[in-house]
């Protein structure tokens, strides 16, 4: 836990064709994280769209951040483009160097594969993508959320917000995590049990699965390009 007269920065990659919530769930939690500053960082201030449209804009460019306390990457499938724009991932590189907490979300977690951050870590992302993990030395824990260093993974999507929860813990204490849940007023109880390949019924995820196979597929290539760039 980091002493609460301590101010953090906090700071989010923001790129066309990230998924919103990838970016808004943990967003919910951070930006409300005591004694903080929250802004989100993009390679330029024109506004972007999510994957199904909704406009963004970055507050500040990736060169214009001062050292993040938090660096947060979500996911999304214009995470394709940026594993290898290296203009970004040296910037990813940079600032997870001296973060106190990297927190991955989704395909984020390819993101940081692509620059260099996964080896020997434990992780976790999407399940569509889940696979891929290893190409980039990555353990896969099947897990909504997986803690390893000073990087905290979140499965797909909604798992962000259990992973922000989770950061805000690690740095302001569990009372604090608790506090913003509340706010948030997060308990879900959805109304089907389909929330993972393990509990989503046989006819669900074999469409699923079939509805992902071409970006899985557009992935796992790229994720073998860079990594073979890496050495890995």
């Amino acid at each position: 836990m980091i002493p609460s007269d301590t101010h953090l920065q906090i700071g989010s990659l923001l790129f066309e064709g990230l998924d919103q919530i990838d970016l808004t769930g943990p967003f919910e939690i951070l930006s409300r994280i005591p004694n903080s500053t929250y802004r989100l960082y993009g390679k330029s201030l024109d506004t972007v769209r999510d994957i199904r449209g909704l406009r963004l804009a970055a507050d500040a460019l990736l060169a214009d951040a001062p050292p993040l306390d938090v660096l947060h990457i979500p996911g999304g499938y214009g995470q394709e483009a940026l594993m290898e724009d290296e203009e970004v991932l040296a910037w990813v590189r940079k600032q997870a160097a001296g973060a106190k907490c990297v927190l991955s979300v989704c395909t984020g977690a390819l993101i940081c594969g692509a620059a260099g951050l996964l080896k020997g870590r434990r992780a976790t992302t999407h399940w569509s993508a889940f696979e891929l993990l290893p190409i980039f030395g990555a353990i896969p824990v099947n897990q909504r959320v997986v803690s390893d260093g000073n990087m905290v993974f979140a499965a797909g999507v909604t798992a962000g917000i259990d992973g922000g929860l989770q950061v805000a813990a690690d740095l302001r204490g569990e009372e604090a995590a608790q506090a913003i849940q509340l706010y948030m007023q997060y308990a879900p109880e959805p109304p089907f049990n389909s929330g993972t390949p393990e509990t989503a019924p046989a006819p669900v995820l074999s469409t699923a699965r079939k509805n992902a196979q071409a970006i899985t597929e557009q992935r796992r290539a790229t994720a073998q390009r860079v990594a073979q760039r890496l050495g890995l």
